[in-house]
C-alpha cells in the first residue's frame, strides 16, 4: 500500500504553502485523515483475528473517504491549484480506493 503514503507526503510537503487560513481550517484535517489512512492498516495488521484486522482496514478506508472530501474542497476553494497536483491527488485518490477494497477483501481468507 505505498500508495497511502505517496498520499500522506503529497498533502504534508503541499501543507507548508498554504495560507494560515487554509492550514488551519483544510490543512490539519487533511494531515490527520490522511495519515489516518496508513495508521489504521498498522493497527489492523496488528491485530489477532481477521475480523478485529477488517474492523481497522473499514476505519481506514472511512478516513479515505473523508481525504477525498477534503481534498475535493481544497480544489474547489483554490488551495490546490496547479494542473500537476491536481492530476496526482485524483490518481493517487483513484488508484488507492480499488487497491483498499481489495485488500480488505482477501483478509480472512484461506491463502493456499
Amino acid at each position: 500500500m505505498y500508495i497511502g503514503w505517496r498520499n500522506s507526503f503529497l498533502i504534508w510537503d503541499a501543507f507548508d504553502k498554504w495560507s494560515v487560513k487554509a492550514q488551519q481550517t483544510i490543512g490539519y484535517q487533511i494531515i490527520r485523515c490522511s495519515d489516518s489512512i496508513a495508521v489504521n492498516i498498522a493497527e489492523g495488521y496488528g491485530r489477532f483475528t481477521p475480523p478485529d484486522r477488517k474492523r481497522f482496514y473499514y476505519y481506514s478506508r472511512g478516513s479515505l473517504e473523508e481525504t477525498k472530501a477534503w481534498l475535493r474542497k481544497a480544489i474547489r476553494r483554490n488551495v490546490v491549484n496547479t494542473e500537476k497536483e491536481i492530476k496526482e491527488i485524483k490518481k493517487i485518490i483513484d488508484e488507492l480506493g480499488p487497491k483498499l477494497n481489495a485488500f480488505i477483501k482477501s483478509t480472512g481468507r484461506i491463502k493456499v
